[in-house]
């Protein structure tokens, strides 16, 4: 059902181009940009807009959903010049879609909220394909009445939308679900390994404990990739990494002790060449 808010996306990769597509096909007024000419073309059939800055993108939108790589990236985006920040409104909403450390987000919330707007970070997971799909599993953390106020966007692309508490809430969790996802890489190609080692089929070994209490998304993602971290390692090598940094940085600011869980995604990251 089309709706009143007014949408900007920035971050138009493998997971945000869908989600944009599927605001766009959900009735919203969406306003686009993006640092390449390229990564618009997949638009051009849309009656989405395009901006010229993510200032001029913040001036024409309630809500402006960013989904770039890096912390880096979202500073840049949102206070760089020509930013988010010189053309957001009083009122307006940013939501952070990346990945990124909960501190960035506690900070740019502030710088945010300067302005007279507020800030949502809502990491997601599932990829591509599930955006595609509305089957984005959406993190939202911030002012509650403000994640109320975004979910009808949420909805267009993310089932189920999971609100967390305060601001930096959405990043912790995602970051937890990751470092457990990596984890698991880690004692799944091992006991595919161990089974070869035992003349198992690891084929055969992944579809039995895929319907067994075994089972795990990791294991089935290595069993798609042929049975090793090989494929895995050289497109997600270099996120979880990222990922599992920091959450263990985070874990060793306040104190806690993540016990066997980082053991065993730092064992994943070893196997995979990116040692943390």
């Amino acid at each position: 059902m089309a709706s009143e808010l007014r949408v900007g996306f920035i971050g138009l990769g493998s997971q945000g181009g869908p989600m944009a597509r599927r605001i766009i096909e959900a009735g919203f007024p969406v306003t686009l940009w993006a640092r390449r000419a390229a990564s618009l073309s997949p638009f051009s059939d849309t009656a989405a807009k395009v901006a010229s800055s993510p200032a001029e993108l913040a001036a024409v939108s309630d809500v402006v959903c960013v989904c770039v790589v890096s912390d880096a990236d979202v500073e840049e985006v949102l206070t760089g010049s020509d930013g988010v920040l010189e053309g957001l409104g009083s009122g307006g909403v940013v939501v952070v879609h990346s990945t990124v450390h909960p501190d960035t987000c506690r900070r740019l919330a502030s710088a945010v909220a300067s302005r007279g707007g507020a800030l949502v970070d809502a990491p997601v997971s599932g990829g591509g394909p599930a955006a595609t799909a509305g089957r984005l599993l959406v993190m939202a953390g911030g002012d509650p009445e403000v994640v109320e106020y975004c979910r009808p966007v949420f909805a267009a692309y993310g089932d189920p939308v999971v609100y967390l508490g305060p601001v930096g809430s959405g990043q912790v969790t995602k970051l937890l679900n990751n470092l457990l996802f990596t984890a698991h890489l880690a004692t799944a190609a091992s006991v595919l390994a161990l089974g070869r080692s035992l003349d198992v089929d690891a084929g055969r070994l992944a579809e039995v404990i895929g319907h067994g209490s075994g089972a795990s998304f990791a294991l089935a993602r290595i069993a798609d990739a042929g049975g090793t971290l090989d494929r895995i390692e050289a497109y997600a090598g270099p996120l979880l990494q990222k990922d599992v940094r920091l959450v263990a940085g985070i874990a060793e600011a306040s104190g806690a002790s993540p016990g066997a869980v980082l053991a065993a995604a730092d064992a994943a990251l070893e196997l995979m060449g990116h040692s943390r």
